[in-house]
């Protein structure tokens, strides 16, 4: 897979290679050496295939400017308070980055610092460095699949300045930064390192995807006005969706939450509860102005929902995954990876939907960890029939884990609380001879410490809840 190299970048490299350089004025004043001059005029301005066998019948040489080779420094060291000529040699550097500037014993030293040049992220050279170094790391984690002590260092660091690209509020920059992330999630490695960094480098993406289905605003520019209804903007050069997200840079999130989802066990579990990702997947189905944006959202919900059948399944109902995957089967699609993964999703939604009578719907869910406003909730008859079962079914296990999600303050999604007592009400009112069981689980305590939420929903659910409870306060 591989990304054309984003307008932007483009642009401010043309723009870069046009700019003059006093190249003996930096030899006079010994900013450089003539030997470097030489090698830097032999691939300066001229073709690509003569640029290529200059190089290759040269690779240490050239390796040595461009990195340093433990006797001289490399020309991004000796050169750094030349802004003109560092800028242009990352120009250069992206035109020549090949297997041989990976083997160097340390291939991103000179160029990591270069991150932290300026306190803007948007700065030229860390900007250009960022650009190398995915290339450079790029290439490296598909060559070496065993980790090195260099990548080790590099890939956090890396990871962390795309992320600070990512929460600006442009949008080719933000673009820019995606793109990187994309080029890098090729592995195994590169995959889980980025989800242990996702606090910073999940978060602006998703609230990318938020914003693009018209609901919640994030802090973003991206949105325009902040619509409260998805809509959609056409032009042959630009297309913006819900909130003002572009095609493109949309496109690219989407890429790269579906190469994420590769490693769906080690994810599926945490884009539930951090980012309640089937709703949000589902909502975006909706509203998927592309085939290619509908294939990637398909695939990332086949890949996701495979490997977390039990914990995600139980929220793909109450989204109405079902009904909108029905819906696409009716248009004209023709893209066959789409088409085989909308086949793969309706199948798995199928068998699930099959197996499942009101009680199992309801297990699954609290056994997912997360709750919704699935129906059975405020269903008064699934209660009347269901209270005691879910109280004694495997020695209580269900109100254990309803005990368990209770405990939790769901700061993101405080839904889950209101839900949870709203649960824990109807079953003191519907099995008032087994209160004291639920209280020995710590149901009774939490839903009065929850009276005091910051939420007006979880506060009104809790007091119906212990309202129950009091209602048999005087009994003995």
């Amino acid at each position: 897979m591989s990304l054309d190299p984003p307008g932007y970048i483009l642009s401010l490299q043309n723009n870069i290679r046009a700019r003059p350089i006093s190249w003996e004025g930096a030899v006079r004043a010994k900013t450089i050496t003539d030997a470097d001059l030489k090698k830097i005029k032999a691939i300066d301005k001229v073709r690509k295939e003569q640029r290529k066998q200059t190089i290759e019948a040269d690779i240490p040489t050239y390796t040595a400017l461009l990195l340093g080779d433990g006797e001289t420094k490399s020309i991004f060291e000796s050169a750094a308070k030349r802004t003109d000529i560092v800028n242009y040699m990352l120009v250069l550097t992206g035109d020549l980055i090949d297997e041989s500037l990976i083997k160097h014993p340390h291939p991103y030293k000179p160029l990591l610092p270069l991150l932290k040049q300026s306190a803007s992220p948007e700065e030229p050279i860390p900007l250009l460095a960022s650009s190398v170094l995915a290339s450079l790391l790029s290439h490296a984690l598909i060559a070496q699949p065993k980790s090195t002590p260099e990548i080790d260092e590099a890939l956090p660091k890396l990871y962390s300045y795309i992320a600070a690209l990512s929460k600006t509020s442009d949008s080719n920059l933000q673009d820019i930064g995606v793109q990187e992330y994309s080029a890098l999630l090729r592995t195994t490695k590169s995959r889980h390192q980025f989800w242990q960094q996702r606090k910073e480098t999940l978060g602006p993406l998703m609230d990318v995807l938020r914003t693009a289905t018209g609901g919640k605003d994030s802090d973003s520019t991206l949105h325009n006005g902040g619509s409260s209804a998805p809509s959609i903007r056409s032009t042959e050069s630009n297309i913006k969706i819900g909130g003002g997200v572009g095609l493109q840079l949309l496109y690219h999130v989407l890429m790269v939450i579906w190469q994420l989802s590769f490693e769906g066990k080690l994810v599926g579990k945490g884009l539930d509860e951090e980012h309640d990702i089937i709703p949000l997947y589902t909502q975006l189905l909706r509203v998927s102005p592309k085939e290619k944006t509908t294939r990637l959202l398909l695939g990332t919900l086949k890949n996701l929902l495979s490997y977390n059948k039990s914990t995600l399944m139980p929220a793909a109902l109450p989204a109405k995954l079902p009904a909108v995957l029905a819906n696409l089967k009716t248009r004209h699609l023709t893209d066959p990876d789409l088409l085989e993964d909308l086949e793969s999703l309706t199948e798995l939604m199928t068998e699930y939907t099959s197996s499942q009578t009101t009680f199992s719907e309801y297990a699954s869910e609290v056994n997912s960890g997360h709750l919704r406003w699935s129906p059975p909730h405020k269903n008064g008859d699934f209660w009347r029939e269901n209270a005691r079962q879910i109280i004694e079914e495997d020695k209580g296990e269900l109100c254990k884990k309803l005990a368990e999600i209770l405990s939790k303050d769901w700061a993101n999604d405080k839904q889950v609380l209101a839900i949870g007592c709203n649960d824990v009400a109807f079953l003191v009112k519907e099995a008032p001879e087994k209160r004291q069981q639920l209280e020995r689980m710590g149901l009774k305590a939490r839903v009065m410490a929850l009276m005091q939420d910051e939420n007006e929903g979880v506060r009104w659910e809790s007091l119906r809840a212990v309202g129950e409870w009091l209602r048999y306060s005087f009994d003995k």
